[in-house]
């Protein structure tokens, strides 16, 4: 998990997923968009989790920082595969974090 922990508001990408048994080039693409992400303007972070469903949020300052990146070209082209060959169904949602609690132990 990476996040920068700003003040709220910030947004959140929170994208649910059902893989299909392809995995040829999914963790190397999913490393890849990774890595990409952390380069965009307004990215703040990321937490993931994969079982039978995947939950991964993405964190970023603003709707224009979201949409630069569903619009990278390099995103463009995993989302084309992950319907094509990855995911079984996903679902992407985007809300506003107005507040946030935490504790670290």
């Amino acid at each position: 998990m990476s996040l920068n922990k700003p003040e709220p508001p910030y947004y959140a990408v929170i994208f649910t997923s059902t893989r299909t048994e392809v995995d040829t080039g999914y963790a190397e693409t999913a490393a890849r968009m990774l890595a990409l992400a952390q380069t965009m303007p307004g990215f703040l972070g990321v937490e993931s989790v994969r079982e039978e469903t995947g939950i991964t949020v993405s964190y970023w300052e603003s709707l224009e920082a979201i949409r630069a990146w569903r619009l990278h070209p390099e995103h463009l082209k995993a989302q084309k595969l992950g319907r094509k060959e990855w995911y079984e169904n996903f679902t992407t949602r985007i809300c506003v974090v107005e507040k946030q609690n935490s504790f670290v132990r």
